[in-house]
């Protein structure tokens, strides 16, 4: 059977690639997988389910409950839910498994499925493979008294809240007091829990995204669409603004001047706010390969490692974990603070940008200028086919660009792990250099992977 997970879980066109009866079957098929090798204590074992706000959700919720009651696992619905706090609800009741239902920062039609292990933590490739197994197989299914039940969790919002404004260690008082703030939540699942985590911080709040309606997740909003942020942010005189994702699990940020602060700066901000604290684990942060030459150049300037990873922030995670480092993350946004969750976290992420504001009482663009970003040009190509990545005419021109660039730029080309796309990222001292090498490069992809 051909691979159905991606690098975040199983995604595609909802009520199409992603049906009622493949959710089914993998709910059921996870829960035997994951039980299995964990074992458990109740009387019978139980999971956490939460979603984003599109319309696919609902059912493809419902869906994936009805596997997992079918495999004789109990339960609780956390209902509308940023990724990150399933993950911490997984860990914090003590659940044998949790499931998200996002398709994170893509398109409203489209939807996923991702399972998280005990403890809050994404899978391994060996455990997907063996949830892919028995999909479709016959099963000894239990009856009676042996299904599970479905319950829904009251308490969920204001537990997460609380959680999230308990990382900042700070018992009394407010401290985002005195910072206003834009918050764009997408339309998606952080749209309750993102304002109140940052008011019961202290902060003065403007909130835009928040009103979804199921089929506005990601449009023209969110961490990937910043432009109506940066409005927000001039037109409210905010201190600054940040950005997440239908999911919540990345966070981008504005200034006060309405310049975009990327997750490469964000890392750069927290690295130096942690190792100040004595909270950065061996003075070392944990990066892709797609973050900017700039932090690099950044962080060893100022004493910290940098150990890079394959693009993905499961890859970052697993490297932190070997590691037993503090902080990862992606340019992207998903920042990993491995003290507070084991995933991205976009509020959280905010959160603790904003504490480094008041704490330190510098605006956001000084913080940010802890690295000058060199010309980075991203060029997405679609249509193509993303498997035949070693094309030997491909590679001939990607050695020549690298040739061409030397030590002052570079260049990575790869294909989606999440979407049908192959992507062209070039850095150059200039960014008329580095457009002009990933159009080249562009069009030979368009050219040797046309479908």
């Amino acid at each position: 059977m051909p691979r159905i997970f991606g690098t975040d879980g199983v995604r595609g066109l909802a009520n199409d690639k992603l049906t009622a009866e493949l959710a089914v079957d993998l709910g059921s098929a996870a829960a035997r997988v994951l039980v299995e090798h964990g074992g458990y204590s109740r009387p019978r074992p139980l999971a956490v389910v939460g979603r984003d706000t599109r319309i696919s959700g609902q059912f493809l919720e419902h869906a994936v409950v009805a596997g997992l009651a079918s495999a004789g696992v109990d339960v609780l619905r956390l209902r509308v839910l940023p990724t990150p706090g399933v993950a911490y609800f997984t860990d914090a009741l003590g659940a044998d498994v949790g499931v998200v239902i996002s398709a994170s920062h893509n398109p409203m039609p489209d939807n996923g499925i991702k399972f998280l292990a005990r403890g809050g933590v994404k899978l391994d490739d060996e455990l997907e493979r063996e949830i892919e197994a028995l999909l479709g197989q016959d099963w000894e299914r239990p009856t009676g008294a042996a299904v599970g039940r479905v319950t829904p969790y009251g308490p969920t919002v204001k537990e997460y809240v609380d959680h999230l404004v308990r990382t900042l260690d700070a018992p009394a008082g407010k401290p985002l007091a005195g910072l206003r703030l834009v918050l764009d939540c997408a339309h998606g699942a952080a749209s309750e829990v993102g304002p109140r985590a940052l008011a019961a911080a202290g902060a003065e709040v403007v909130t835009i995204g928040a009103s979804p309606d199921g089929l506005n997740i990601n449009e023209g909003c969110g961490s990937t669409h910043l432009a109506l942020l940066q409005k927000a942010v001039l037109e409210h005189g905010a201190d600054a603004g940040f950005a997440v994702d239908g999911d919540a699990d990345r966070c981008l940020a504005v200034d006060h001047t309405g310049e975009i602060v990327d997750g490469d700066q964000i890392m750069g901000i927290l690295a130096l706010s942690l190792r100040e604290s004595g909270g950065l684990v061996d003075d070392t942060l944990v990066a892709t390969v797609m973050s900017n030459l700039g932090l690099l150049q950044a962080m060893e300037a100022s004493g910290v490692k940098v150990v890079q990873t394959a693009v993905g922030d499961r890859y970052v995670l697993d490297e932190m974990r070997r590691g037993g480092f503090s902080l990862g993350g992606e340019q992207s946004g998903h920042v990993i603070m491995r003290a507070h969750a084991t995933t991205g976290d976009g509020i959280l992420t905010a959160l603790h940008v904003a504490r480094r504001m008041a704490t330190t009482g510098r605006s956001l663009q000084e913080l940010a200028g802890v690295m000058t970003r060199l010309p980075q040009v991203l060029v997405n190509v679609g249509g193509v086919d993303r498997t035949r990545t070693d094309d030997p005419a491909l590679l001939e021109a990607v050695a020549g660009a690298e040739a061409e660039l030397g030590a002052s730029g570079r260049v990575l080309l790869r294909p989606s792990g999440t979407e049908p796309l192959v992507r062209v990222m070039v850095e150059a001292p200039t960014a008329e250099q580095a457009d002009g090498v990933a159009q080249r490069l562009a069009d030979v992809v368009r050219e040797r992977l046309a479908l």
